[in-house]
């Protein structure tokens, strides 16, 4: 619990770190991300490699040097770009990114974790194909409903105690990624991060319903592969003499610590809420700016981002106060998976500055004006980059090729079919690699913890390679051409 409190305290910390005096909200940096080098990309592309390498050759020094080599990194961005642009443009930079991307992304993440880890199902479910299916099933539906994020901090655990008993296992996990911590998110704003900002841009919010084909027709092929897989390896573990520990499979079903579904939907409300009070002329001054806080310079916290960061923390805080520790014990809860993530993230956020600054300046240049290279760009991107910048330079670009027909936006009017290109590429693609979406590296790392082999960064690749690539290229067969 005082472990707890130290997170909450630190995360608080940091909104309380600047000034308190009342400003507008306004985007961007002071330096030209025109005249950007691309070696500045350098420390990015390392610090992937060091998540994907590392962890295989020197895997003790790796857990035990995370921070220092995120921080290796960082520097490595910062130094260069401050002796280029000036040392008050690397902080504008850098704040702009922990202040208004990092800090709501790790709460989020926060909250979802803590409030999950005080759920747990207890029963008599076995991991079969069967069942294996249903609650993948289940989970990719259940994603649009609470998020990816919500969604697989909530299942992710149920999934492995059900398969603890099964020797070949880590294929599920690979699975569950593909399907519940990304494609099952496209359906509303509330499922991922770029369609909430596609819905302050004035794309109606229940128009992604109309990514439902899409999702069932993936869904389609994703489990009945799955299916076969796992029924297979589920045929050697059951030939090698391992069988689940309980007498009767799927007579039995409960979940204790219900309540917590209580803050499950506080988080869902705030996430709601941080997209919409920012179009409220409450929160807004009098050239339509957002009201917050202004930290350095141009940079800003926004009224609603406090809101919706309160709001988390508050129903992580209750989550707590409110649940039995027992529940956390037969969750195998621990804090080492979000500790991983918010050091692993912090640094990725920070060095991936360059690479958006020259995918914001370079985006309109592309000659991307068909909906099938708006789904390939946007997704390829969005596979190593944060996923919500990228759909909204593609989203912006799309607005300036001059459609008259289609969805009008403030960004300007954008065919359905490309709208839907742009979307499906950047929620469906997170799932090509660890970082490609919140949720991916936080369901990798509680699964190392209990047990499950998970492959290694190039290995996961290596899966989306085989799996998903195939169907990303006859979805632009079938749905974008």
């Amino acid at each position: 619990m005082k472990k707890f409190f130290a997170l909450c305290g630190s995360m608080a910390a940091v909104l309380l770190g600047g000034p308190i005096t009342l400003f507008a909200a306004e985007s961007g940096t002071a330096a030209d991300t025109s005249t950007i080098p691309i070696w500045l990309c350098i420390p990015f592309a390392g610090l992937l490699l060091c998540i994907a390498v590392l962890p295989l050759i020197k895997s003790e020094w790796w857990e035990k040097h995370q921070p220092l080599a995120v921080v290796v990194w960082s520097l490595l961005f910062i130094i260069p770009y401050a002796v280029m642009y000036g040392a008050g443009d690397a902080a504008e930079t850098v704040l702009e990114c922990v202040l208004n991307d990092y800090l709501t992304f790790i709460v989020l993440l926060f909250g979802l974790f803590c409030v999950a880890g005080n759920l747990t199902l207890e029963g008599d479910l076995a991991g079969s194909p069967r069942v294996n299916v249903l609650f993948l099933a289940i989970g990719t539906l259940l994603s649009s409903c609470i998020g990816t994020t919500g969604a697989s901090m909530l299942m992710v655990r149920p999934v492995i105690k059900m398969n603890s008993w099964r020797k070949r296992k880590s294929h599920i996990m690979v699975f569950f990624i593909f399907l519940i911590s990304n494609m099952g998110g496209c359906l509303t704003p509330i499922g991922d991060p770029p369609l909430l900002m596609g819905f302050m841009r004035g794309v109606p919010f229940f128009w992604s319903l109309k990514l439902l084909p899409v999702l069932l027709f993936n869904m389609v092929i994703l489990l009945t592969a799955f299916y076969l897989l796992d029924r297979h390896n589920y045929r050697k573990d059951i030939a090698e003499g391992r069988k689940p520990d309980i007498t009767r499979p799927g007579t039995t079903l409960k979940i204790d610590g219900l309540h917590n579904i209580i803050y499950l939907v506080m988080i869902v409300a705030a996430v709601i809420l941080s997209g919409t009070l920012p179009g409220l002329s409450a929160f807004q001054d009098a050239e339509g700016n957002v009201l917050g806080i202004r930290v350095f310079r141009e940079v800003m916290l926004s009224f609603p981002s406090i809101i919706e960061i309160v709001i988390i923390l508050a129903a992580a805080f209750l989550s707590f106060r409110t649940t039995k520790p027992e529940i956390r014990t037969r969750n195998h809860f621990t804090w080492g998976a979000i500790k991983e993530v918010a050091v692993l993230f912090i640094g990725i956020f920070i060095t991936m500055q360059p690479a958006l600054m020259l995918l914001k300046s370079m985006g309109p240049k592309l000659g991307l004006t068909e909906p099938f290279q708006m789904f390939w760009a946007t997704g390829a991107l969005s596979s190593f980059l944060d996923n919500t910048p990228t759909y909204l330079v593609f989203l912006t670009t799309a607005g300036t090729l001059g459609f008259t027909g289609g969805i009008t936006t403030t960004l300007g009017t954008i065919p359905v079919q490309m709208l839907s290109a742009i979307s499906c590429g950047a929620v469906f693609m997170g799932a090509n690699t660890y970082i490609g979406n919140a949720p991916n590296f936080m369901v990798k790392s509680i699964s190392d913890e209990n047990g499950v082999r998970m492959p290694s960064f190039f290995g996961y690749m290596l899966w989306s390679l085989a799996f998903l690539i195939p169907v990303f290229i006859i979805d632009t067969l079938v749905f974008f051409l």
